[in-house]
């Protein structure tokens, strides 16, 4: 009997949006709204953990840039340690995502690893923005419960969990060589600045 081929629903996807001919980059409106969208949800996460804003407090008046493609993301931090959009300032610390790919990127989530990011800029706040990343998580099942109550918001995050969990072991399955891949990052101390590729 001859075994059948199976192919990532990830590769599949990616292929019929491919051939549809979709516009590469959103419009712009959509984008700001995004954006403005995104902030919000990031400083709802950040409030959430008192020792996230407190870290980001030392680093006040501080640029990030977040790049993906052509689509960019520039956030100021302000004097209370939350975030606020500040487009055309001067960067401090850019962080660009290499994966083209945005199902890859989602693959590689499901896995449990990060997309490797190109890191330029000051060395205390990527130091702080890993931190973070390490660090802070967004309590899903807590906002749920206050629109759904306990039980009903604990039984849903167990759902998507188990879900989620099920995706995972699908991907990794049937990833190509099952490995996972290192990236290494390099410091230069005497100008303080950092420049180097992370997983």
């Amino acid at each position: 009997m001859r075994a059948m081929a199976t192919q990532s629903p990830f590769s599949i996807l990616e292929g019929i949006l491919q051939n549809l001919g979709l516009p590469t980059t959103p419009p712009a409106w959509i984008v700001d709204e995004t954006q403005r969208r995104l902030v919000l949800l990031l400083n709802h996460v950040l409030m959430q953990e008192p020792q996230a804003t407190e870290r980001l407090i030392r680093q006040k008046g501080r640029v990030i840039r977040m790049q993906w493609r052509s689509l960019a993301f520039t956030a100021k931090v302000t004097p209370a340690g939350l975030l606020d959009l500040a487009p055309g300032a001067t960067t401090d610390l850019s962080l660009v995502i290499t994966e083209d790919s945005p199902l890859a990127i989602v693959q590689q989530l499901m896995q449990g690893s990060k997309p490797a990011v190109h890191i330029e800029g000051d060395v205390q706040l990527a130091a702080e923005v890993a931190w973070l990343a390490d660090h802070v998580r967004w309590d899903v099942e807590e906002d749920l419960s206050r629109i759904l109550g306990d039980a009903p918001a604990h039984a849903l995050t167990q759902a998507l969990a188990t879900l989620m969990q099920g995706v995972r072991q699908f991907v990794g399955a049937r990833r190509p060589d099952n490995t996972t891949t290192t990236s290494t990052t390099s410091t230069t101390t005497t100008t303080g600045t950092t420049s180097g590729t992370a997983a």
